[in-house]
């Protein structure tokens, strides 16, 4: 996996934005609360998304991945190098993150997005 294909599939889910945050992350989010977090600077390429609480535990242990600086206590893991995952993987964590997050927002949010389940 590279950039552009983790770009893609985040653009394929309903009400996404993407923006630069810290001068150097492209954070994908949705409304306004951020689901992925990649380090367009670092080489290899890192990402940051949120989990379970049953995934936190199993993917931090995971070589290349550890808990997310700043964001472990919500249970968002690092990944140091976004090719360490396959698409299918990425496919899933992705969505998922992006769930988890949308099922935070308020349910008026929801609906003005028109991504409420």
């Amino acid at each position: 996996m590279n950039i552009e294909e983790v770009q893609n599939l985040c653009k394929q889910l309903p009400g996404v934005t993407e923006d630069i945050k810290w001068g150097t992350d492209l954070c994908f989010s949705v409304g306004g609360k951020m689901f992925l977090v990649t380090g367009l600077e670092q080489s290899p390429i890192t990402a940051s998304f949120k989990v379970t609480d049953e995934q936190f535990e199993e993917l931090s242990v995971k070589p290349g991945f550890k808990p997310a600086p700043y964001m472990a206590k919500h249970k968002w893991i690092y990944v140091n190098d976004i090719s360490l995952m396959s698409k299918q993987e990425w496919t899933f964590y992705i969505k998922q993150s992006y769930e988890l997050v949308k099922q935070k927002l308020p349910k008026k949010l929801q609906q003005q997005l028109k991504i409420s389940n």
